[in-house]
């Protein structure tokens, strides 16, 4: 097992013992969608990936990010852009018929998360944050049994992160911007799943990262 000292705070590779109350468990999160917002659009797919937990003391660093939730989903109306189905390359055509219910699979999203976070408090991740979690804070609450897993404010979001450890602007702080160690060595695809491991390599590299680097 691996780790290392950084700000006071130790980073370990691998996982809890146990964890409890006091722990934050993190999940890289990443959508798909046909449209801006949500409701008048729909989300097409998306992946939850877990991505460590802290509790306050040491960082725990997944030694890998196959623990991870993907699913495809049926569009909840009639409006896409064309603009965004170019870009993650789903087919919605096939969607309307093949995808799951957004009852189903937000059901499913909120026990896994509940499942791999039990005894700590799940938190969400993503760059930026306010896309992803608007859209899926509003299917959970639409259509979860569970409702939300993140309840209505436990989330993280790298870019502000990225923003305070370097020294940027927000505005400077974007992932065409990303200095070279904070760079993932996975791919962006614009698919769910790929895009949320890349986004959990880059939250470690930028919960690790010294604040006087450059």
């Amino acid at each position: 097992m691996k780790s290392v000292l950084n700000r006071g705070l130790r980073f370990v590779e691998g996982y809890p013992d146990k964890l409890t109350n006091g722990t934050d468990v993190y999940f890289s999160a990443d959508i798909e969608t046909d449209g801006p917002i949500p409701g008048p659009y729909s989300i097409l797919s998306f992946a939850l990936v877990y991505a460590g937990a802290y509790d306050g003391d040491t960082f725990y660093v997944p030694p890998t990010y196959n623990q991870h939730f993907y699913r495809e989903l049926k569009p909840i109306s009639e409006d896409f852009e064309q603009e965004a189905l170019n870009v993650n390359g789903l087919n919605r055509q096939k969607l309307i018929t093949d995808g799951l219910a957004p009852e189903t699979a937000m059901t499913d999203a909120a026990r896994w998360v509940e499942n791999v976070s039990k005894g700590g408090n799940a938190v969400f991740v993503a760059y930026p944050l306010s896309f992803d979690w608007s859209w899926m804070y509003w299917y959970f609450m639409r259509f979860s049994n569970l409702k939300s897993p993140f309840g209505y404010s436990r989330c993280f979001d790298i870019k502000t992160a990225i923003s305070l450890k370097l020294g940027r602007t927000v505005s400077a702080a974007g992932r065409e911007k990303l200095p070279e160690v904070l760079r993932a060595k996975s791919k962006h695809t614009h698919h769910a799943l790929d895009d949320a491991i890349e986004q959990a390599e880059i939250f470690i590299k930028v919960m690790e990262l010294d604040a006087d680097h450059e």
